[in-house]
């Protein structure tokens, strides 16, 4: 009797019928509406679809297993596309910063130029050979752009670089 219980259920699985289309259709609606399934509803679709009731709530469970891989799956392409747009960003900021350093390189030559240019002719300062003569390498724009409204460079906050340390 055991044998042929088990030869019994194995041909049972092996020749399970599938779902009609119209049977797929009204649990899908029924899906729809509700992705859980109460003892009542269960009995009700099993009756109308012909199926048991053990088969209705087993596609239920199956269908709600494909949501949750289908929501992932969407989740997951979100989060690459996501991470990539990061990944550009970032890489556009290192070289932005990249950029910004080899410009602030660039200022603080010209300011370490400008200062010792300044030390090596402090007297020479206000006189015009600062601004056109051959041994300085400090560029009119430089200085113009040091002096703003006809006040020297630093002089607007009480101390002026330009003035002879000695007095």
């Amino acid at each position: 009797m055991e044998y042929f219980q088990s030869h019994t259920r194995k041909h049972q699985l092996k020749h399970k019928k599938r779902l009609t289309e119209e049977q797929v259709r009204l649990l899908e609606t029924s899906f729809n509406l509700n992705n859980k399934l109460n003892p009542d509803r269960k009995s009700q679709l099993a009756q109308q679809l012909g199926l048991p009731s053990n088969r209705v709530a087993i596609w239920y469970q199956n269908r709600r297993a494909r949501n949750k891989n289908q929501s992932l799956e969407v989740d997951h392409k979100a989060l690459k596309l996501r991470l990539e747009n990061v990944t550009a960003d970032n890489a556009r900021l290192q070289q932005e910063v990249q950029r910004l350093k080899q410009e602030l390189n660039g200022v603080q030559e010209n300011f370490q130029t400008f200062n010792s240019s300044l030390s090596s002719s402090r007297d020479d300062v206000g006189s015009t050979n600062l601004l056109n003569g051959s041994k300085h390498r400090l560029e009119k724009e430089l200085y113009a752009s040091m002096v703003a409204d006809g006040v020297p460079f630093g002089t607007s906050d009480g101390y002026d670089f330009f003035a002879s340390s000695i007095s």
